[in-house]
């Protein structure tokens, strides 16, 4: 996939480049530095593991050139390193720990050429950072220090109320470094119709087909609404969701799932108060399975029902969740714009109705300069009886510099 990208850049340079060399140099000065830095301290305490201890620090560099032809290139790479690493990171094999999904690598995580022809389309070739609507079902998986991205061409079009997605992948660059990518031949398009601020409408359909990783071939079809409204004072969010999921490509297995979710908010002040439903169905075999997502902002923070790689409970899944968000002003100066989150969460099966487990989770965010970020986080999943997954513990302290 990259030899041709890169035969194709290197075409379009040599096809779109300038007479006149200081009009290169001016996009060449143009350019952004891309610098991202993350250092991340995580424990997970489950049971029947050794506690899991994990300092992992991140770091991105890059840049963003400026545009030339109505043509940008990015590129970017990453490195992870485990300055402590009392952990499972699922490729190092310390197997006797708990999990914590930040193996060590150094990678191309990006390295896109974008062309906007006019204000109606945008194309991206080339490995990528592809987030779909909430990234439910197709995202970048951000919280791993190693993000996913995809080997994809993306084309993005606009017009009037309406917004069309449509994007060919190639390969899925996934979070365990490159031990664990997926070739892929998979196919994404979303549909989205904005009615009003009150009202847009989204069909979409993911196609995925994935070489060496057949049982995550899904075909999922679904419809999404969502919105917002102020009324005296209070402004009320929503977003409702609803899917059907088939076996695709070389999937070898027979079924179709459905599932369904609904997210709701109500802000007043520094208050919003959340509620949230999400119903993944399961036909006792497997359940609804969403393998490209970013899949920790859903079902608790704990990651004990996380849907990528095939990670699924037989008889589905139900994930009923209520939350308070706070953002007050801040007691001290040097902390700027602080936000904290509390959510508790209780867990049944879908086809049965037995009792999975609850979960609290936790979180505080501020600001500490204009680039520097710290992040506090915590999430207690306890489950109700075996088998249901393994009762743990997640703790973090992350400070995170972005330029």
């Amino acid at each position: 996939m990259f030899r041709r990208f890169l035969l194709t850049a290197a075409a379009f340079t040599a096809t779109y480049a300038p007479a006149n060399a200081q009009t290169f140099s001016e996009a060449l000065a143009a350019s952004k530095p891309i610098l991202e830095s993350r250092l991340r301290s995580e424990t997970n305490d489950q049971a029947g593991l050794q506690k899991a201890e994990a300092l992992t620090w991140r770091n991105r560099i890059g840049f963003q050139s400026g545009e030339f032809n109505k043509l940008k290139l990015l590129v970017e790479f990453e490195d992870v390193r485990a300055l402590k690493d009392d952990y499972n990171s699922g490729i190092n094999g310390k197997t006797t720990f708990a999990g914590v999904g930040d193996p060590e690598g150094t990678e191309l995580n990006r390295l896109q050429l974008t062309w906007t022809p006019n204000k109606a389309a945008t194309f991206i070739a080339g490995r990528q950072r592809i987030v779909l609507d909430d990234g439910r079902f197709v995202g970048n998986s951000g919280w791993r220090q190693d993000e996913q991205t995809f080997d994809a061409l993306r084309g993005d079009f606009k017009h009037g109320k309406w917004a069309v997605t449509y994007a060919y992948v190639s390969k899925v660059n996934r979070t365990a470094a490159e031990t664990a990518d997926w070739d892929s031949d998979s196919h994404l398009i979303n549909v989205a119709y904005a009615y009003s601020p009150a009202l847009k409408v989204q069909v979409y359909d993911y196609a995925l087909d994935f070489e060496g990783a057949p049982a995550n071939s899904t075909n999922t079809l679904g419809a999404r609404l969502s919105g917002e409204k102020t009324l005296s004072g209070v402004k009320l969010t929503y977003a409702a969701n609803y899917a059907s999921q088939k076996d695709y490509g070389n999937n070898p297995a027979d079924f179709d799932l459905n599932s369904f979710s609904f997210d709701g908010g109500l802000t007043h002040g520094i208050a919003t108060l959340r509620v949230g439903y999400e119903s993944l169905e399961g036909n006792g075999v497997r359940g609804f399975i969403t393998p490209i997502a970013s899949n920790h902002g859903f079902r608790g923070w704990a990651d004990a029902f996380s849907t990528a790689g095939n990670k699924t409970m037989p008889a589905g899944l139900v994930d009923r969740n209520v939350g308070i968000v706070l953002t007050p002003e801040s007691p001290v100066t040097f902390l700027k714009k602080p936000v904290l989150t509390l959510i508790y969460r209780e867990f049944e099966t879908e086809t049965t109705g037995l009792a999975v487990g609850s979960e609290w989770d936790a979180m505080a965010t501020t600001d500490l300069t204009k680039n520097l970020s710290l992040m506090l986080k915590y999430a207690d999943f306890e489950r109700d009886g075996p088998p249901m997954p393994a009762s743990r513990t997640k703790v973090w302290v992350a400070l995170e510099y972005k330029l």
